[in-house]
């Protein structure tokens, strides 16, 4: 009977697969597959007691699964929260767009210079950002300069998505995000920002440079098109200098001085509200300016909670699928970290179109079966699919500003694959290499 369910279970993974590639909506997926995979094991175990839910009554299952799971995520939904809330400042205030025009005109007239220079900053600006709304915004600014000044669009484009990636490896509100996976499978111990940031900022590093590398190659065998002529904004705001700090600011505070990151964000968001002379009204305005702002910002992350009601599900009914999921496929995953770590960087591809690698898709169900197989800490697994997450599926087409960016900009979806798939791999291979020697459990 155990491999009978075990074999229902595989077939509702792949159900998943095929449903993430068409494009489908993850949060109802997400439902579909946690109660499946509650229900599943319920029958199971009423026919063949399992020794793993021992004590366990049917009601004591489902409350874990659709009550329990949902409320752990309170804390890291306010982490969400605050962090759109500051992005909104640096959009609202012009910060973002002053840095990016700054640090252009840094570059003279090289364009390689002046896109390694660019993809720096992108990281940085992304590194407190995150959304598919900032990203637009901030690509807006960008894309038209990089074309202006002959960059091919596909290279540009390539480059830009690159360094947004780069920028999420250190994001605050990515990590929180990221890390709910891995509530089932760190032993009860906790990983913490602060725990993963060396790697962070190896990753960031690793991303940066391999993709302004590979740009400069490319640019090498292209000639410059001057596709696009640099777009003026109506009305350009441009940020005092003091000002321009702001996105760094929650990383260090997190980093440097051990704050609380909702600490952080509040602190940073006054600052640049302060600098940019958006607390000089009255007290009325003020707190209109701050409830309007954060209003907005929780608009941009409004779809993501409940996503993550329906992964909290997902991944607690794993719990209760990994017994029967060892039964079948147990013996095939590798357990040694080295090995684990190569087919993961080998791999990297399989994140594209929410596959089987990629934990915003169906890569969650294999690290439900991953972690209950090897058992090894958070600190070894969440580097192992972030490498892969952010390193390689962030150039996926199907992620919703590369989908706009494509479309938006009349670049070849096959073009772009084509010079975004040997830096990623790259990217994935050194990250997971790094990742074993680092964090290697054994």
């Amino acid at each position: 009977m155990d491999i009978l369910i075990g074999l229902l279970l595989i077939c509702s993974f792949i159900g998943m697969v095929i449903f993430c590639i068409k494009g489908h909506n993850l949060m109802v997926g997400f439902f579909i597959m946690a109660t499946i995979w509650t229900v599943l094991p319920i029958i199971g175990h009423l026919i063949s007691p399992n020794d793993v839910f021992a004590g366990m009554t049917i009601n004591d299952m489902l409350k874990t699964v659709y009550q329990t799971a949902p409320e752990k995520y309170g804390a890291s939904l306010m982490n969400i929260f605050l962090g759109a809330f500051f992005g909104r400042i640096l959009l609202d205030t012009g910060i973002a767009s002053t840095i990016i025009r700054k640090s252009v005109e840094l570059g003279g007239d090289n364009p390689a210079i002046i896109l390694a220079i660019v993809n720096l900053i992108t990281g940085f600006i992304f590194t407190s950002m995150t959304g598919a709304g900032s990203v637009i915004a901030i690509a807006v600014i960008i894309l038209p300069i990089l074309f202006s000044i002959g960059i091919p669009k596909v290279i540009a484009f390539f480059s830009f998505t690159g360094s947004v990636a780069a920028g999420l490896f250190l994001n605050p509100i990515n990590f929180a995000q990221y890390s709910a996976f891995f509530l089932n499978s760190s032993g009860g111990a906790e990983y913490s920002y602060s725990d993963y940031f060396p790697f962070g900022i190896l990753a960031f590093l690793v991303m940066i440079v391999v993709v302004s590398i590979a740009a400069m190659i490319y640019l090498r065998f292209e000639s410059l098109t001057y596709a696009w002529a640099a777009t003026k904004e109506s009305k350009i705001v441009d940020a005092p200098g003091i000002s321009l700090i702001t996105p760094f600011l929650p990383v260090v505070g997190v980093i440097v001085l051990d704050l609380p990151v909702i600490l952080c964000f509040i602190l940073a968001s006054l600052y640049a509200l302060a600098v940019c002379g958006e607390l000089n009204g009255g007290f009325r305005e003020v707190c209109r300016t701050i409830s309007r702002l954060f209003t907005e910002g929780v608009k941009d992350t409004s779809s993501l909670v409940a996503f993550w009601i329906t992964l909290a599900m997902f991944n607690d009914a794993a719990f209760f699928a990994a017994p029967y999921f060892e039964k079948i496929i147990g013996g095939i995953i590798p357990t040694a970290p080295l090995a684990l770590c190569l087919l993961f960087g080998v791999l990297a591809p399989l994140t594209w179109f929410k596959g089987p690698l990629s934990l915003i898709g169906s890569g969650a169900a294999l690290l439900a079966v991953v972690s209950q197989t090897t058992n090894y800490p958070t600190t070894f697994l969440y580097p192992l699919f972030a490498s892969v997450l952010i390193g390689m599926a962030h150039f996926d087409i199907t992620i919703s500003w590369n989908a706009w960016g494509l479309s938006f900009n009349r670049i070849n979806a096959i073009d772009y694959m084509k010079v975004s798939l040997v830096p990623g791999i790259s990217v994935a291979l050194i990250l997971e290499i790094a990742n074993f020697l680092l964090n290697s459990p054994v």
